[in-house]
Order: structure tokens, then C-alpha cells, then sequence
């Protein structure tokens, strides 16, 4: 589900607000999001985001911090598909991700920074629910992200609760 906001009102409505200074690519047909994240902070090993969108996603947002690698996918169709099922609002990528022809088709936010075709190694390795750093900006489990076209806010609070 899309929502009724767009990332420099939010930015002009809260100036106190934040924002990961990365380019980030849309891959999924949910061109703008948001929810609580969930943070990850892997690199080249997609063993916990395997994991986590297994789980209820209860409209949250998985916010990834791959390092930056454009070397190995942290994301493809598989696990977007099971993000998709499991009622997650979307994943915020500080790396890359595959299938991107499938990840368009699917109703969910995916931003990356890049694809490549070639899989991560299933190794057990990374920390989830920790603060991740993604473009000059930390990300705190809990804090809320909206992400659109222009980029992604992040706050430590709903900046649309009535």
C-alpha cells in the first residue's frame, strides 16, 4: 500500500528530520513507502534477510546495510516474493539486488543501489536490530522511514500520525 505523503514535503514540514544521503534506485512496484525499520547490517551475505522475510513483517520496512557492495544481490525475486507475503511495506538496500524484471512486478518497495546478477554465499554472518550507518545517516531499529522518488527520510518519530 501506498501512502498520501512525498519525502520533501516531509523534509519542509520537519526540518529536524533525516535523510540517507545515497542514490538509491527503485526496483519494486511500490514506488513510495514507509513503516518501522527493522535494520540489518550484513555484507555479502544474505543469511539474515533470508531469515527476516520469513517472518511477519507487519507493515514494517527492512532497512539493509550491505556495505555498499555491488559485488553479490542481498535481494532477489525469491525473498522479495516472501517480503510480499509476509506483509512487509519494503527494504531499504545499501547494496545490490537481482531479478530486478520480477522485483518491478511485485507489490513492494525495493530501494538499492544497484543490481548484479550473482547471489550472495549462505554463511550465518551479520547482526540484525543493531544501528546501521547508510549514507552519512544512522538508522535505528524502531525509527521510521518513508521512502518515495526522491529519496528516503528517516525519523525517530511517525511524521504522519494524525
Amino acid at each position: 500500500m501506498e501512502r498520501d505523503f512525498t519525502t520533501p514535503d516531509l523534509c519542509d514540514d520537519f526540518p529536524d528530520s533525516r535523510v540517507l544521503h545515497a542514490q538509491f534506485r527503485s526496483y519494486g512496484r511500490s514506488a513510495s513507502f514507509c513503516g518501522q525499520a527493522v535494520t540489518v547490517k550484513c555484507f555479502e551475505d544474505n543469511s539474515l534477510v533470508k531469515a527476516l522475510v520469513q517472518e511477519p513483517g507487519n507493515g514494517k520496512v527492512i532497512v539493509v546495510d550491505g556495505g555498499a557492495s555491488l559485488r553479490r544481490a542481498l535481494l532477489g525475486d525469491q525473498l522479495a516474493e516472501k517480503a510480499c507475503l509476509n506483509g512487509w511495506m519494503g527494504l531499504i538496500i545499501n547494496g545490490a539486488v537481482r531479478d530486478v524484471e520480477i522485483l518491478a512486478t511485485l507489490p513492494l518497495g525495493v530501494f538499492a543501489l544497484g543490481a548484479i546478477p550473482l547471489k550472495t554465499d549462505k554463511r550465518d554472518v551479520g547482526l540484525r536490530g543493531v544501528a546501521v550507518d547508510i549514507g552519512g545517516t544512522t538508522v535505528h531499529e524502531g525509527d521510521w522511514i518513508y521512502a518515495d522518488a526522491s529519496g528516503v527520510v528517516v525519523s525517530s518519530t511517525n511524521l504522519l500520525a494524525p
